[in-house]
């Protein structure tokens, strides 16, 4: 079933139909074809370019005996939880914690009597070696098939982690991006054309007034198949807005 149609798709639509010569020809595509075009543009994009996808973070309160917790379908991984931790949580501005600012301020900064800043750096790496010891950092499992987060302890306490996730871009950001959004017209409209020419290759001439009308459609299949080609090409070049690998040692 095609989406809920969006402010953005209709533009994309609507840019659609004027280039295939919407309004001048009787033989044209329903709605349904152009957002079938446009659906799989989105999808091949998501499927190939790194610029579909955004890295970000979400909070997830965890339950008492509760270990499996299902994240929306737009997140694709999750890369790590991040739980609070005493000495390295302070915050600023509104988000500040008074509690853990007092330790900090006690405890770690005051220069002269355990060391000042060096000291801070020191304990810092320290509560990381610790917390991988004695399990401050909470292990799980993500199947992102069904976008299923299972948490590999026991949970005895309400408790609210971050989660650091990457997730797919909305689509009208997608759409409105002047690096994706040539590229996915471009790449509906190849589709729009093969559609077309599919529905016109069904007839070789129409009966008219002045003789027979020949129709184009083995035209529109050609040309929409070598645009599919060009465009694949584009985004094996990270010409669509997808960055290019780094540098890899190893």
């Amino acid at each position: 079933m095609p989406r809920k149609p969006t402010l953005a798709r209709n533009e994309v639509i609507q840019r659609l139909t004027t280039r295939l010569g919407g309004g001048m020809i009787d033989v044209e595509l329903d709605p349904d074809h152009y957002n079938v075009a446009v659906d799989r543009a989105i999808d091949r994009y998501r499927q190939r370019s790194s610029n579909a996808v955004e890295e970000s973070g979400m909070f997830l309160d965890l339950q008492p005996d509760v270990t499996e917790y299902f994240l929306p379908n737009e997140v694709l991984e999750v890369r790590k939880l991040y739980r609070r931790a005493i000495g390295s949580d302070s915050g600023t501005g509104a988000g500040i914690d008074p509690f853990d600012l007092a330790f900090t301020n006690l405890y770690i900064l005051q220069a002269g009597r355990v060391g000042g800043v060096a000291m801070y750096d020191a304990f810092t790496q320290y509560q990381e070696v610790v917390g991988r010891i004695f399990g401050s950092e909470t292990n799980f499992m993500w199947h992102p098939n069904t976008h299923k987060l299972e948490i590999i302890r026991r949970i005895k306490n309400e408790e609210s982690v971050l989660i650091h996730v990457y997730n797919e871009k909305p689509e009208n950001e997608l759409l409105r991006d002047r690096r994706s959004r040539l590229w996915l017209e471009d790449f509906a409209l190849a589709n729009c054309k093969i559609m077309l020419g599919e529905a016109r290759g069904k007839y070789q001439s129409l009966p008219g007034a002045a003789g027979g009308i020949a129709l184009n459609g083995e035209t529109l299949k050609q040309e929409g198949m070598a645009d599919l080609e060009r465009l694949e090409a584009e985004i094996n070049r990270y010409g669509e807005g997808s960055e290019p690998p780094t540098f890899i040692i190893g």
